[in-house]
């Protein structure tokens, strides 16, 4: 009789073990098909999310909706359509003063809309000629000829007197670029003003530059305050300073920045900002805020020496255009019919441009 060694086949188990690695091989697929189908969707869904925006649902019932438009366009200096009202409003105010002599352009950047009076008119620039030296000056530094933070010192060829404080300091005070700069159109300091010409090459230099610029009546004579009134520009010079830097025909970003920011820094606002204020119905003594509340913004820089004032600024409209104008009148020491001339005028150009604008809500 023979007897068998060993264990007996266990017949039972393997019935419920091949089912069991069935299930787990499958769960382990499972799991990584999820995490490769999970990798890709993350991938992609920024990309499918952005061709949901970009491409119209089109179906039963729908319209095609156009791309939305990419940016609002600068605009350029280039008057086409005369506000023949507006010019001749001008000329009227400015003939009940026949002993001021008077200069006005504005122009509308996005449509070419603009008015005039005697705009090509050279006129003593005073303070105003600011705004053409801050340009010239940024495009040196968009050239890499100036850095930002480049300190100037003071010397006494260019401390000047009149408005500013930078003449308080010792002689050999070193300012950096950026505050001489901002300075000269926050509180039109003089010698701040002085500093930046001499940086930038002298009055030679900078009058061949107003030139290459299309600035013809902008001239340089003297250095700052110039009480004589021998420096020189005109509304149209000034219009299209600014004009330059705005439509991107002149200046990088950055440097146009810097020129925005620079000029929204500037402390007066009793012309151009009050006389476009009281065009719409607003009066205030803080014009900068009432406008604001409007939807209205206006980044300008004045002058004033007595015997001429001036403004000339951007102004940006509630409805998104852009415009630049600027006013210049001559006229006797400390006249008061002077600012009120361009105050004038200014409002005309606001209820052409804007109309009545209804009061900021009350907070």
């Amino acid at each position: 009789m023979s007897v068998r060694s060993g264990r007996p086949p266990r017949s039972g188990s393997t019935g419920w073990f091949q089912p069991l690695a069935l299930v787990l091989r499958l769960l382990v697929l499972g799991v990584g098909l999820g995490v490769i189908t999970g990798t890709v969707l993350k991938q992609l869904a920024p990309r499918m999310a952005q061709g949901a925006m970009d491409t119209p649902r089109i179906g039963a019932g729908t319209t095609p909706v156009a791309p939305l438009q990419q940016g609002i366009p600068l605009g350029s200096f280039e008057p086409r359509e005369e506000l023949t009202a507006l010019s001749a409003r001008w000329k009227a105010l400015a003939a009940a003063q026949k002993d001021l002599k008077v200069g006005g352009f504005l122009l509308v950047l996005d449509d070419g809309r603009f008015a005039q009076l005697n705009s090509d008119t050279p006129l003593p620039a005073a303070s105003s000629i600011k705004t053409p030296i801050l340009l010239v000056a940024l495009e040196d530094l968009d050239r890499g000829k100036l850095r930002w933070g480049e300190p100037l010192p003071l010397t006494k060829e260019v401390v000047g007197g009149g408005a500013g404080w930078m003449a308080s300091r010792p002689v050999g005070t070193r300012f950096p670029f950026y505050e001489a700069a901002t300075e000269m159109i926050r509180v039109s300091d003089n010698s701040a003003t002085n500093l930046v010409i001499k940086r930038v090459g002298g009055k030679l230099a900078i009058n061949a530059r107003f030139q290459a610029l299309g600035l013809p009546a902008t001239v340089l004579n003297n250095w700052l305050p110039d009480l004589e009134g021998t420096n020189t520009t005109s509304p149209h010079d000034l219009a299209r300073s600014i004009a330059l830097v705005d439509t991107g025909a002149k200046l990088s970003p950055r440097a146009r920045d810097h020129f925005r920011t620079i000029m929204g820094t500037s402390r007066t606002n009793t012309l151009l900002p009050a006389g476009v204020l009281r065009g719409i119905g607003g009066d205030s003594s803080d014009p900068d805020s009432e406008l604001l509340a409007r939807g209205i913004t206006v980044l300008n820089k004045t002058g004033d020496i007595g015997i001429a004032y001036a403004d000339a600024g951007l102004i940006e409209l509630p409805n998104g255009q852009r415009a630049v104008a600027a006013f210049m009148v001559k006229g006797p020491f400390n006249d008061p019919r002077s600012t009120d001339l361009i105050r004038a005028m200014a409002a005309a150009l606001s209820e052409t441009l804007i109309g009545r604008s209804p009061a900021p809500t009350p907070r």
